[in-house]
């Protein structure tokens, strides 16, 4: 039976790619049964997904390293499986996305002409992204890294006619091929260095290496381009702001799903870039500043969807920063965490407009907050992570992305009890420092869970250098940004901000400069 496990992991996600071979006129005539088709196909895919990533955790399925196919060469060809710890979390992650996304598409595009096309292309992106996720081999990767990116240009251009989409859907295409290109040359590298492309013997081979070649430290520096071209980290961000015009669900999809496969990949890769610290730090200072950049832009956007997209890159940065850190668990935690989150925010951007009707008429907050107020629930706040800290058995020494993720969990629930406090409600504040409390346990927990399900699969000691100086000057930028919120938040010192506004809320005009500089490549 176990020697049916990669068929039935591979399977759904095939049946998903294949179904992109079917003509756009077939699947338009007959799309109340294909959309049911792929729907059917996804949620087999989820619920295969998850069996065995419970199974996994619970020590009844191993980890599986299987070639299904194989082609001698020059590289050798193959398809294989590796599915792990962090293999399990993500393929269930993607196909419960996945699922839910074509349910709501029935509804959100009922009645279009081109439903079928829509759905051949999701079903097509949604099975690429699987097997980019269980693939067991860095060739397999990059292919299948590739097909998700077609398929979801296809997406991006559901609205071609649209010059907006379209001209979102070409700047993605042409920024996402320098991720490719960067990943082609790292796979040459690394076939030319270790012989084999499979990830069972790259490992291996990375665990008991003497000596880091610097055609190996050029193979890793390719391996973070390629991350940070996928994950639209700065300057390589423009696009994904640009995608308003593209379907709420592909949105959903692309933010949940896809923008987060450059984090995979570092955690895929771990024990390679881990092979070059300065690879890491790198990529840890893209990471903090394209985090920091983002948040900003994205306090001054007046759009829901630019604001979600702000949000995602930010995010996408912190995700980088900790992957540069070296705290791949807690990157890890971090893409489940953010991927449903964001999913469920541009499903439901639609009801935005219903919720903010809820609140017209209520009684407005007038008590303000004093700076010695807001640092006694910042102190709070940090006595509670403190505890369960030491509750959960967590030294925040050995795992400073841990730490640093759980200090930006520190000032997003302090600014919340700030909140609170502005009320003078004292039983409202008892019951939000309480929950600050079972919010600090419930991030402990799940950092310990989840560091546990991809510990073997993660390098054992993965913390560059000078990383504590780089955690505390991230750490400083966000507090500063913290201070930022405070100021626009109250009204206070707001007098010298007023450019800086309008220079945040136009990107900084990374955006127009980018345009003016590579507009005629994206004409041709």
């Amino acid at each position: 039976m176990s020697d049916a496990f990669p068929i039935f992991l591979c399977l759904p996600a095939a049946i998903l790619v294949a179904l992109v071979s079917l003509p756009n006129n077939w699947v338009n005539s007959r799309v109340r049964g294909f959309r049911r088709i792929v729907t059917l196909i996804t949620g087999l895919q989820f619920a295969i997904a998850g069996g065995f990533a419970i199974a996994h955790v619970a020590g009844w399925v191993p980890v599986i390293h299987s070639v299904l196919v194989s082609v001698s060469g020059e590289p050798p060809i193959a398809a294989s499986v590796h599915y792990d710890g962090v293999a399990s979390l993500m393929l269930a992650l993607v196909s419960f996305v996945g699922w839910v996304i074509c349910q709501y598409s029935i509804r959100y595009l009922d009645g279009e002409p081109t439903q079928g096309r829509y759905f051949r292309w999701t079903a097509f992106t949604i099975g690429s992204v699987s097997l980019m996720v269980i693939s067991g081999n860095l060739l397999m990767f990059v292919v299948a890294w590739v097909m998700t990116s077609l398929g979801l240009h296809q997406l991006l251009m559901h609205y071609g006619h649209r010059p907006a989409a379209k001209r979102a859907a070409w700047t993605k295409f042409t920024i996402s091929r320098f991720g490719d290109a960067a990943l082609i040359g790292a796979i040459a590298i690394i076939y030319h260095e270790f012989k084999t492309l499979d990830f069972a013997e790259l490992f291996a081979a990375a665990g008991s290496l003497a000596t880091v070649t610097p055609a190996m430290q050029v193979a890793s520096f390719l391996l973070v381009a390629g991350a940070v071209t996928k994950s639209a980290q700065f300057p390589f961000h423009t696009w994904l702001p640009q995608t308003m015009e593209t379907p709420t669900p592909v949105s959903a999809l692309m933010h949940a799903g896809i923008v987060n496969a450059g984090g995979y990949l570092m955690i895929r890769t771990s024990p390679l870039v881990s092979l070059t610290p300065w690879a890491l730090t790198t990529l840890a200072i893209i990471g903090g500043f394209t985090a920091c950049f983002a948040a900003v832009v994205m306090l001054t956007q007046t759009s829901v969807k630019k604001t979600l997209a702000y949000s995602t890159i930010a995010q996408m940065g912190f995700m980088m920063l900790q992957c540069g850190l070296g705290a791949f668990s807690a990157a890890m935690l971090h893409i489940l965490a953010h991927s449903l989150y964001k999913a469920h925010a541009f499903l439901s951007s639609g009801s935005v407009i219903a919720e903010r009707g809820s609140t017209v008429g209520a009684p407005a907050v007038r008590h303000s907050v004093s700076g010695i107020k807001l640092a006694i629930a910042g102190i709070v706040i940090v006595t509670l992570l403190g505890l369960s800290f030491t509750l959960f058995g967590i030294d925040p020494l050995t795992k400073p992305g841990g730490l640093l993720l759980g200090g930006v969990l520190c000032l997003a629930l302090t600014h919340w009890v700030g909140q609170v406090m502005r009320s003078g409600d004292h039983r409202l504040l008892i019951r939000a420092v309480t929950i600050a409390g079972v919010l600090c346990a419930i991030y402990s927990a799940s950092f310990l869970a989840v560091d546990k399900v991809v510990a073997t699969s993660l390098p054992v000691s993965s913390a560059p250098e000078l990383v504590w100086l780089v955690a505390a000057v991230v750490m400083a930028g966000f507090v500063g940004m913290f201070g930022l919120h405070a100021a626009l938040t109250t009204g206070r010192g707001l007098a010298g901000l007023g450019k800086w506004h309008v220079h945040a809320s136009n990107g900084f005009y990374i955006e127009s400069t980018l345009r003016r500089v590579f507009g005629p490549l994206l004409n041709t």
